[in-house]
């Protein structure tokens, strides 16, 4: 169950009360008595901290496969062209034979 801070408006007593979500707010202040119990906005009582949460996180399971959708058997099969060899950009070295003394 949540804890909700309540303020009285005209004495100025503030509160926090335990409630259920699907109780209806509190009006009568337990202070002084009057109509002007309202309920105050806060902050989260939670941090969430760190990279970030994804759909993978927590779930269980395979990965995803990474496998290729079958063709129909209609299609023509088309393969990818071999690219040529690069060239060579650098002239041949030439080497000479002999020895020296």
């Amino acid at each position: 169950m949540p804890i909700y801070a309540y303020k009285c408006s005209s004495c100025g007593v503030s509160k926090d009360i335990l409630r259920k979500i699907s109780d209806p707010p509190l009006t009568l202040c337990p202070a002084c008595g009057s109509e002007t119990l309202a309920k105050q906005v806060t902050a989260a009582g939670f941090q969430l901290k760190g990279s970030g949460w994804y759909v993978t996180d927590f779930k269980g399971g395979a990965a995803p496969s990474t496998a290729v959708p079958p063709v129909a058997p209609d299609a023509p099969s088309v393969t990818p062209a071999a690219s040529p060899a690069p060239a060579a950009t650098a002239p041949a070295a030439s080497t000479t034979t002999g020895a020296t003394t």
